[in-house]
């Protein structure tokens, strides 16, 4: 039942944003930025009895993936800017989001190295 209550709260929250977004596409993708899910997520671990320690982590996730959704989101808008279809302007994306994260981990196991 928990399960159920959960999918459907956030299948609210998409329909709000997209309904947003399909009248005010600008205002919907600051929307879309906030990070609701990430905030239901840490709700709905902590309601279901994660330790705090568990909940910092997570937040330490999503931070860490931050970066890399950003460089996701820059390759989809160029992409779509000039005129690449949606779905590849996706792939594209998550292609670069991919490469960025182990970039990313990389440098940051490099700097480890070298600091230690």
């Amino acid at each position: 039942m928990f399960v159920i209550m959960k999918i459907i709260a956030s299948a609210i929250v998409i329909a709000i944003v997209t309904e947003i977004s399909r009248r005010f596409p600008s205002y919907g993708g600051i929307v879309a930025a906030l990070p609701l899910v990430s905030l239901l997520s840490i709700i709905w671990l902590y309601v279901q009895g994660e330790q705090t320690a568990a909940l910092s982590k997570f937040a330490l996730g999503v931070l860490w993936g931050f970066p890399a959704t950003a460089v996701l989101l820059i390759i989809v808008y160029i992409a779509l800017q000039n005129s690449v279809h949606l779905f590849l302007s996706i792939a594209l994306g998550g292609c670069g989001w991919l490469l960025f994260l182990v970039l990313q981990n990389f440098v940051v196991d490099y700097a480890k190295g070298i600091l230690s």
